[in-house]
């Protein structure tokens, strides 16, 4: 056994072991005696399983190896020295695969700390938890936000409210929730969105939830100023020349009181009372036009219920384009319709979308009043996030960028003529479909897009 070298040394035991069988069958038929032949014996069984042993240590070797891969055992090396260049390949081979391993299990350490100190100092409360409640994960923002050292199982949020306990377990993955809670004097609107992924074979929902409240009331309270302001100038439009005009009726009226205050019609010109009456019928047209004002306001406030149905987008831009056809030939301005793919569907109700898109293609018409080479273009595809998309656009001189963030506001209009809600009306139709309206302009290039997703 003096050999290292894992070739001679099995060559050898081989060949001492067919010197033994061989001296075992000449003591066994030469000799006289048993004594040798059964020492012999023994000798051949025990060489036998030291060759076994010996070649099963390579064996060993690999099992320890996969052993060590199977429970993260990385910080031993293998030794198998002295045995061959073959052997040295596979000693090579296994400390390289360790290696290998000690390497990703470090980077897998070192971006799961990277990873859970980002979701700790995050600004936005998430939690994850199994179908069960029971939480997996629960971060800083979240503690602060329920003022929660800890949180067991989602029931334990019932406390702070039921309601939103209840939404969370039943929230399913890409779902959005708007809940309001009461916290002591506090008020919290969160929004929550949801997310569903599987571990140890167990599916977990992971939430992110965020507290708007004050978003909200910022947005809020800058959406009623615009409003006032609109509101004040309209309205203002209309007392400030009835305020004028009764006053000047008053002052008229002043001036033909005798001596005992009442007014002697014999002291009243025929041109005072033209003046009169002129006043008076003016002060009828802007008090008619108030009422009008008011009326136009409350109809925003009075849409109807959409009635979906499936439709083809196609056979909507038919029947708008064979409305505003003519008018557009006229003026000779193009009307292009196109939809990608032709076979574009959308769950509408085909009467408000309409509308909204003949307003549309009616204030592009607008715009490219007096222009030459006026075109618009309505056109209908999906979006590389799966939301379809019906966009109206035209090459008019564009829209100013202060003028493009009240466009949508009530009542506010550049038009000579217009009640300014036909945007507002058109956003709140589409927004009554769950999707969006939006406007972008660029007045170098010469283009306004309107767009609508759903």
């Amino acid at each position: 056994m003096i050999y290292k070298n894992f070739t001679y040394n099995l060559i050898f035991r081989v060949i001492i072991l067919t010197a033994s069988i061989f001296l075992l069958f000449y003591t066994w038929f030469r000799s006289k005696y048993y004594t040798t032949p059964v020492l012999l014996i023994v000798l051949i069984t025990y060489q036998v399983y030291l060759i076994i042993h010996y070649v099963n240590k390579v064996n060993r070797d690999i099992t320890s190896f996969f052993e060590s891969i199977r429970y993260s055992d990385f910080n031993r090396s293998f030794q198998i020295e002295g045995l061959g260049t073959s052997f040295d390949g596979l000693k090579k081979a296994f400390n390289d695969v360790i290696q290998d391993f000690q390497h990703i299990r470090a980077e897998k350490e070192e971006n799961h700390y990277f990873f859970q100190n980002v979701i700790q100092h995050i600004g936005i409360a998430l939690i994850a938890y199994y179908q069960d409640g029971d939480v997996e994960m629960f971060n800083n923002a979240a503690k602060k936000l329920f003022s929660k050292a800890q949180l067991n199982n989602i029931n334990d949020l019932k406390i702070v409210s039921p309601t939103l306990a209840k939404s969370l377990l039943k929230i399913k993955t890409g779902e959005h929730n708007l809940i309001k809670i009461r916290d002591e004097d506090d008020f919290l609107q969160l929004a929550i969105y949801a997310k569903e992924f599987k571990l140890h074979n167990q599916n977990i929902t992971l939430v992110a939830i965020q507290n708007i409240q004050e978003e909200l009331e910022e947005k809020e309270m800058e959406a009623w100023q615009k409003l006032i302001r609109v509101l004040t100038h309209e309205i203002m439009n209309s007392i400030a020349p009835i305020a004028s005009l009764s006053s000047t009726i008053n002052s008229m009226i002043d001036a033909t009181k005798n001596d005992k205050g009442l007014t002697d019609p014999r002291k009243i010109s025929r041109e005072a009372i033209e003046d009169i009456q002129n006043a008076l019928i003016t002060i009828h047209k802007r008090s008619n036009g108030l009422i009008h004002f008011v009326e136009t306001y409350r109809n925003l406030t009075k849409l109807p219920t959409p009635h979906f149905q499936i439709v083809p987008v196609n056979h909507i831009f038919k029947t708008v384009k064979l409305l505003m056809e003519e008018e557009f030939k006229d003026n000779r301005i193009k009307l292009n319709c196109f939809v990608e793919p032709e076979s574009l569907e959308l769950t509408v109700d085909v009467q408000l979308i309409e509308q909204v898109l003949i307003n549309l293609i009616k204030n592009a018409f607008h715009a490219l009043n007096g222009q030459k080479y006026g075109i618009v273009e309505v056109s209908a595809k999906i979006s590389e996030r799966g939301r379809i998309g019906i966009h109206v656009k035209d090459n008019g001189p564009g829209i100013l960028k202060d003028v493009l963030d009240k466009i949508f506001i009530p009542f506010f209009t550049t038009k000579t003529e217009g009640s300014g809600i036909g945007l507002s009306l058109s956003r709140q139709i589409v927004r009554m479909h769950g999707g969006t309206l939006t406007a972008h302009s660029d007045t170098e290039r010469h283009e306004t897009i309107f767009t609508m997703k759903f």
